[in-house]
């Protein structure tokens, strides 16, 4: 089977402990990105032998149902006298 330099879906994150250095994530960052999503599996930027970045899988965004409480009127004077000055 011949590969196409070009079909990012036949890219395959084989590095070391899930880490790839800078410039080769640069280069292939889009298939990466893909990867990630897909497998669920982190992925460690390096530069320089260093960690600089982790990319990681958004998992479901939490929903915010049932999050928001009423709590009546807020700005209305609640009956007591104050004085702003002080």
């Amino acid at each position: 089977m011949k590969r196409r330099l070009d079909d990012h879906r036949l890219t395959t994150v084989v590095t070391k402990k899930g880490t790839i250095p800078a410039g080769e994530f640069k280069a292939r960052c889009l298939a990466l990105l893909d990867e990630v999503a897909e497998t669920g599996r982190t992925l460690i930027v390096t530069k320089r032998g260093k960690p600089v970045a982790q990319v990681t899988p958004v998992g479901e965004a939490p929903t915010l149902r049932g999050s928001i409480m009423r709590e009546g009127d807020l700005i209305s004077p609640i009956g007591g006298e104050w004085d702003a000055t002080s």
